[in-house]
């Protein structure tokens, strides 16, 4: 099996799927980060394709950045309090990781799904 890499966002508040999300993928190594993706989530709050493909896969550190004040924006939220939404974790063996974000204008949740 080869290890990749998805996502998707849902708005815990309005219970829904989170759609227009800019998110991006860092590889992080030591103090530099480097960008590998970016992608916008689509109408089921995920991205088209995996954020991190198979064939791009290496164990490691990595950084989801989640660009969300806008979203909120749009939905009339306040948005003095969320405004890009960093997830630092670790792939370390060739799997699914699937991460999700559970967003709401004054906080988020995550984890590693499936």
């Amino acid at each position: 099996m080869t290890g990749y890499l998805t996502t998707h966002v849902l708005d815990t508040a309005r219970g829904q799927p989170a759609s227009g999300i800019r998110v991006e993928l860092h590889r992080v190594d030591g103090g530099t980060r480097t960008l590998l993706a970016e992608a916008i989530t689509n109408a089921d709050g995920r991205t088209d394709d995996p954020v991190l493909p198979s064939d791009r896969f290496a164990p490691g550190t990595y950084e989801l950045t989640f660009f969300v004040a806008d979203y909120l924006a749009d939905g009339g939220a306040e948005t003095d309090f969320l405004d890009d939404v960093p997830l630092r974790f670790r792939m370390s063996e060739a799997d699914h990781y699937h991460v999700p974000l559970l967003l709401s204008p004054f906080g988020y949740s995550t984890y590693r799904g499936s």
